[in-house]
């Protein structure tokens, strides 16, 4: 399986149209799995209720590719009951995943390939 791993510094992603053209890249490259830094996300993706999560997850995902988010978002899940909910549930599929760094996503991918 290819993955693709966005670079860590470049614009923050907070849209729909950020989730079309991570799908272009993931296709172009031929890649299953685009792994995003999480210094790449805008601080709305954290928050629910904006709906950038939803709608980067949901444009990836429609498409089959696997999204993961790499680096520590504690902070984040700390204060958010809903999205600590979120971060634990797509942990426990296929489509999404929220590792730490590279070492959990090499034993996520050999786990799961």
């Amino acid at each position: 399986m290819y993955v693709l791993t966005v670079a860590a510094n470049g614009p923050p992603l907070r849209s729909y149209q950020d989730a079309v053209d991570l799908v272009g890249l993931a296709w172009e490259s031929d890649a299953a799995l685009v792994v995003v830094p999480v210094q790449r996300l805008h601080e709305d993706f954290f928050e629910l209720r904006s709906g950038v999560a939803g709608e980067i997850v949901g444009k990836l995902t429609s498409y089959r590719i696997r999204l993961v988010v790499l680096g520590d978002v504690s902070r984040h899940v700390a204060a958010s009951t809903s999205l600590r909910a979120f971060v634990e549930e797509a942990n426990r599929g296929r489509e999404v995943w929220f590792v730490t760094d590279a070492a959990d996503l090499d034993a996520r991918i050999g786990g799961d390939a």
